[in-house]
C-alpha cells in the first residue's frame, strides 16, 4: 500500500514534512496527531518509512458484498486496524486494548486525541481515556504531530481533491514516565493529554477551543438546524401573507 497509495500521493501533493528524525528507526511510540481531513491517516503513513497503525470502525472490515471486501482489504492494506464498538464502553475500551496491543509489538500506534475530524480547522480539546491510558499502559513515547492544510485539500462536499501541498510537522517524543502507576488517576491522564495537545497547537499554529469537537459539531448541526427552520418558518410567512392578500384582492373585485 504503501507503493500503490503512499507513492502516489506524495508525486501528486508533494508533502512537505519537518521532524521526521524524531520517529525512532524501531521500537513503539504513539503518534498523536490533530484531524483536519480523512486524507490524515494517509499522509501521515506515506511520509514514513516504517507501518503506522490506526484504528477504524469495525464495520469497515464486516460488509458483505464485493464492495464490502474491497473495502476491508484497502483498510487492512493502509494500516487499519478493526475495533468493535459493540459492549459495555464500546469503542474506547476496544481502542485501547487495541493501541496497547500494537505497542507491545513494538510498532508504530497512531491516535488521533480529539476523537473526530475539526469541524472548522480549529484545534478542540484532546480525550483523556485513549491516549493516556495507552502511553501509560506501554510507557512508549508520545510523538506530537501536526497535520496542515489537509482539510483545504478536500473539504466537505467536494468530490474531487485539489492539488496543494500539505504539510506535516513531527515534534519531540514526550516522556511520561514520571506519571508510571498512575493511569486510573483522571487527574494525570488530563494532564498528560493536555500537555499533548499544547505541543500539538505550538507545531500547528491552530487556535485551541477548549470544548470537545463532538460537542462543537453538535453546537454546529443545532445551529444549521435552527437557521433552516427558521428560513422554512419565513417562507411559510411570506405564502400565508401571499394567500391573504389574494384573498384580499377577490373580496374587493367582488
Amino acid at each position: 500500500m504503501k507503493v500503490a497509495i503512499g507513492g502516489p500521493l506524495k508525486v501528486a501533493f508533494r508533502p512537505w514534512v519537518e521532524g521526521l528524525e524524531n520517529v525512532p528507526d524501531e521500537g513503539a511510540a504513539i503518534l498523536a496527531s490533530n484531524h483536519l481531513s480523512f486524507s490524515d491517516s494517509f499522509f501521515l503513513p506515506a511520509v514514513l518509512d516504517r507501518k503506522v497503525t490506526f484504528i477504524a470502525k469495525a464495520e469497515y472490515f464486516t460488509t458483505p458484498g464485493v464492495k464490502g471486501r474491497l473495502t476491508a482489504a484497502f483498510f487492512r492494506g493502509v494500516g487499519q486496524l478493526p475495533v468493535d464498538r459493540s459492549g459495555a464502553r464500546g469503542a474506547g475500551e476496544a481502542a485501547i486494548k487495541s493501541g496497547i496491543e500494537v505497542l507491545e509489538r513494538g510498532e508504530l500506534f497512531g491516535i488521533y486525541p480529539e476523537g473526530t475530524r475539526s469541524p472548522d480547522g480549529r484545534l478542540y480539546r484532546g480525550k483523556p481515556g485513549g491516549l493516556a491510558r495507552v502511553a501509560l499502559a506501554t510507557g512508549a513515547p508520545v510523538i506530537p504531530v501536526a497535520m496542515i492544510d489537509t482539510e483545504k485539500i478536500q473539504p466537505p462536499g467536494k468530490v474531487m481533491p485539489k492539488l496543494m501541498r500539505p504539510g506535516i510537522r513531527i515534534g519531540k517524543p514526550l516522556d511520561f514516565s514520571r506519571y508510571a502507576g498512575m493511569e486510573h488517576d483522571r487527574f494525570v491522564l488530563r494532564a498528560l493529554t493536555d500537555e499533548v495537545m499544547y505541543e500539538i497547537m505550538k507545531l500547528s499554529g491552530q487556535e485551541y477551543v477548549d470544548m470537545y469537537a463532538t460537542a462543537a459539531k453538535r453546537q454546529i448541526a443545532d445551529a444549521a438546524k435552527a437557521a433552516k427552520e427558521a428560513r422554512e418558518a419565513e417562507k411559510a410567512k411570506e405564502k400565508e401573507a401571499e394567500k391573504t392578500e389574494k384573498e384580499a384582492e377577490k373580496k374587493a373585485e367582488a
